[in-house]
């Protein structure tokens, strides 16, 4: 079987500054890709790449053997494939959770506002927030509101998700409910890539840890090898630095 994510030499200038060096990335059906690395190594751009709100310079993005980075494409309809969340919630704070959440399939996807209303509420009671559907979203968490973003996400039942920093606008104490949630994802199946801070959660749920540095992956592998034994010389600069 084709992996369900191919990247293969990609990259992305802006400007004189190449932010991505012919990266080379695989992601296996139900697997945890954990991008790690300082700010500006480019694993935000990745991760616009692949959702392709940002277009690439060179190279060729797969998904499910389709070559998504064809200028041909529909755009929209490769993205209603792929869940995005960001360290923002994004939330819509004039609107309730439940009316957050439907938004997107009423209006993009036309599904019927009571299906659309059944399933977000089965999605809220899986995200631990069942009660919260006609509450808005400054009466919330940050690490409720964190929920409420990844259910919106996860409703369009996508085949793949992307999850930037999504606990790095958090408190520290609301950090585990979010990563508490994302690890029950990846023991149901949920193919993601996510890149954060978070080194012992990366440990515990990743099957792949990459390494960024000025826009390559400079290191990738089992978590333990990279984060436990890295062979980069730059890999141990950077995890020194995170572990003091």
């Amino acid at each position: 079987m084709a992996p369900l994510l191919r990247l293969t030499d990609v990259r992305k200038a802006f400007g004189d500054n190449v932010v991505l060096h012919d990266v080379d990335l695989e992601v296996e059906h139900g697997q945890c890709v954990v991008l790690i690395g300082a700010s500006g190594s480019g694993k935000s751009t990745l991760l616009r790449c692949i959702n392709l709100l940002e277009t690439v310079d060179d190279g060729v993005i797969e998904l499910e053997g389709e070559e998504i980075t064809d200028p041909r494409v529909d755009a929209d309809a490769i993205r209603s494939r792929m869940g995005v969340v960001f360290q923002s919630y994004n939330l819509f704070p004039h609107m309730s959770v439940l009316d957050n959440i439907t938004l997107a399939p009423v209006r993009v996807h036309g599904v019927d506002k009571a299906t659309a209303q059944r399933e977000a509420r089965a999605m809220l009671e899986r995200v631990g927030l069942g009660e919260k559907a006609t509450a808005r979203p400054d009466d919330l968490s940050g690490g409720q509101q964190q929920r409420v973003a990844i259910a919106r996400a996860l409703v369009n039942r996508p085949a793949l998700m992307l999850l930037d920093e999504v606990t790095s606008a958090l408190d520290p104490e609301l950090v585990g409910e979010v990563l508490d949630l994302l690890g029950q994802l990846k023991s149901e199946g949920m193919t993601m890539i996510l890149n954060t801070h978070e080194m012992g959660f990366a440990r515990q749920v990743a099957d792949t840890v990459c390494f960024l540095d000025g826009g390559r992956i400079l290191e990738q592998g089992p978590p333990d090898q990279v984060l436990l034994d890295p062979q980069q010389a730059r890999t141990r600069q950077f995890l020194s630095r995170i572990h003091a």
